[in-house]
């Protein structure tokens, strides 16, 4: 299938590793420019060179979400770097955390303002060319009581409801808006994979849940997202995915 993002100009955030760089990878194979950006300096300028092999445009630069200025003056660059934005896909985590204010401090600010900051940037230039697409990025621990009560399950679940009064009041302008909740997914130096060394008996339990057997990876994730991004799902708005293997026991109608 042709997804049709070919010369299409996406932002990404959080794209140095994880999910947020197997959606940059597929992406840039499907030929789009992108701009990408993470807190690590290096892990960005190490991102930015990967993704070059595929011949599109790639730009890059670290900021720090929570610094709202600095953020906000980065979307601003992104937008002048590619010279527009179709694409929007804002996927940068606190993570999880409970004991302490902290927490839904770090939640709030990079979890949800992050997410709300990058959308209040590209929605004007979006509307205008009457034509765009936002991915946010929850988790199927904003459905299912997991992990504890956590401000991160918390305001990732603002983000679905969020995401679906944009859809809704942004049709009009041309403007596509989707969630995509993702299970446990396991790469080298992620959470999970931090909890399968550290909490192997939970991780287990985990496994055991999975009807497959294993936890999914950033790049099945990723293909899910980049289905929504594109204008193959153009009758998509509004929707909420949830790519988990099989992993949440809820049943849809």
């Amino acid at each position: 299938m042709d997804l049709g993002l070919q010369g299409k100009r996406a932002i990404i955030v959080g794209a140095a590793r994880g999910i947020g760089m197997a959606v940059a990878e597929t992406l840039a194979r499907e030929g789009c420019d992108l701009a990408v950006t993470a807190r690590s300096e290096d892990g960005v300028k190490d991102a930015v060179a990967s993704l070059k092999r595929y011949g599109t445009s790639v730009v890059g630069k670290a900021v720090n979400v929570k610094k709202a200025d600095d953020y906000r003056a980065w979307l601003d660059w992104a937008l002048d770097q590619l010279g527009g934005c179709d694409v929007l896909i804002p996927l940068s985590s606190a993570g999880g955390g409970m004991g302490s204010e902290k927490y839904w401090s770090n939640a709030f600010e990079v979890d949800v303002m992050g997410p709300v900051r990058a959308v209040e940037a590209v929605i004007p230039a979006m509307a205008e060319q009457k034509s765009g697409a936002i991915v946010l990025v929850a988790t199927t621990s904003a459905g299912e009581a997991m992990g504890g009560p956590q401000p991160y399950n918390a305001m990732k679940a603002s983000l679905v409801t969020w995401g679906k009064q944009l859809a809704l009041f942004h049709g009009k302008d041309g403007i596509r808006v989707n969630i995509v909740s993702p299970g446990p997914v396991e790469f080298e130096g992620g959470n999970w994979d931090m909890i399968k060394g550290t909490m192997e008996k939970f991780y287990q339990a985990q496994l055991r849940q999975q009807p497959t057997g294993r936890l999914g990876t950033p790049e099945e994730v990723a293909r899910c997202i980049a289905f929504l991004a594109s204008p193959a799902a153009s009758w998509c708005n509004g929707s909420h995915l949830v790519v988990d293997g099989g992993f949440t026991n809820r049943t849809h109608f």
